[in-house]
């Protein structure tokens, strides 16, 4: 059986604080970083009735100069940063300043939405959460957006419920054809700025998503090469992990798979999650879908099955609505919080050390550029 679903746009904030919400100003939002992620996020923050965009900050401006609709635009975001009195900060730059704009941003007072990944490395990030530990009334969120897509949102809903059993293993593979894919810049292929490949760039949603069906796991084994592209980053990495509890999950993360994939297997111990495709900006991984299994007692490795198919990606918007809800509500942040970010990167950091011949090529992986402002004042 096939059902379609046309997506859950979820809008609480809106309904039920309208009457207060028209007595409060917009809150000003900046944006350092206007590619192609850095202009999603501006649509999603302008459907917001609460977010205004004030000010932009992208190395292709060529300069400084107020735009018609009258934001404007900086060439370095630390002249955003400094010369707008910002309420929000979205940080959607390249690796090696992620961090630093981060950090920055909840100095001048701001609430930080930051994307994936967060840093370069857990050194980077640790100086980010003592940042983060001296305003802890600044909302701090990461972009893991894949736990916002619905299939994802489903999947994890049937787990949480029970109906299909225990979770027993894990199967992922996540990748495309290439490194430096549509138009954009080579500035992933190079370790100094993106602190890592494929695996750091594209598998990092994989592996964040096997932490939250998973849980924590303990036992790492990896294989991580750079033999077909040739750069200083990998373009392929192979994971074999367990958890404390015996969850066993299997991960291929690629940058040489000719075909763009998706794909998220999960046995239990009644039944079977499959979630294939995912939907993109860019449209190359296929429908999204979710096909759950059911076994029965004389199904003979032929289970009644259920997929449904997804037509909408509300994901980007959801994900904004619900970081401007903590802001305005004083809420927790629910998913892409500092912990989680930290525990996913603590992973794909483990997969990378696995591996020795790996561990003994790269070394250390980038030198600091930045530091922590030990005079900064403590938020009351």
């Amino acid at each position: 059986m096939i059902k379609v679903t046309f997506g859950r746009f979820q809008s609480k904030l809106f309904a039920t604080k309208a009457n207060h919400m028209a007595l409060i100003e917009k809150l000003k939002v900046g944006i350092a970083g206007f590619g192609v992620v850095g202009k999603r996020r501006r649509q999603c923050i302008e459907q917001h009735p609460r977010l205004e965009v004030v000010g932009l900050a992208d190395r292709a401006f060529g300069e400084n100069h107020t735009a018609k609709d009258g934001v404007r635009n900086y060439v370095d975001f630390h002249q955003l940063i400094e010369k707008e009195k910002l309420d929000v900060l979205f940080v959607c730059l390249t690796n090696d300043v992620a961090a630093e704009a981060t950090s920055l941003g909840l100095q001048s007072g701001a609430h930080v939405f930051c994307e994936k990944p967060p840093s370069r490395n857990l050194e980077e990030l640790a100086q980010v959460g003592e940042i983060s530990k001296r305003h802890p009334r600044l909302k701090l969120k990461y972009g893991f957006n894949h736990r916002y897509h619905d299939s994802v949102r489903d999947a994890m809903a049937i787990i949480e419920k029970g109906s299909l059993g225990k979770l027993i293993n894990l199967r992922g593979v996540y990748g495309k054809s290439q490194m430096i894919t549509f138009g954009a810049g080579d500035w992933r292929t190079k370790r100094a700025i993106a602190g890592g490949g494929i695996l750091m760039d594209q598998g990092i949603h994989m592996v964040d998503m096997m932490r939250l069906f998973g849980g924590e796991f303990t036992e790492i084994h990896s294989c991580v090469s750079n033999s077909f592209w040739q750069h200083d980053v990998e373009d392929n990495a192979y994971a074999l992990m367990r958890t404390q509890s015996g969850i066993v999950a299997m991960l291929h993360s690629s940058a040489t798979l000719w075909r763009h994939r998706f794909q998220l297997e999960m046995a239990l111990s009644r039944g079977s999650i499959e979630l294939s495709g995912i939907l993109s900006g860019s449209k190359s991984y296929g429908e999204e879908t979710i096909t759950i299994a059911y076994v029965g007692k004389n199904d003979q490795g032929v289970p009644r099955e259920q997929t449904t198919r997804y037509n909408q990606d509300n994901s980007w918007s959801d994900e904004v609505n619900e970081f401007a809800d903590a802001i305005l509500f004083d809420r927790p942040i629910v998913h892409g919080t500092f912990a989680e970010a930290q525990k996913t990167l603590e992973l794909v950091t483990q997969i990378y050390k696995a591996d020795p011949r790996w561990r003994e090529a790269t070394g250390r992986a980038v030198p600091f550029a930045w530091s922590v402002d030990e005079t900064a004042p403590l938020d009351a």
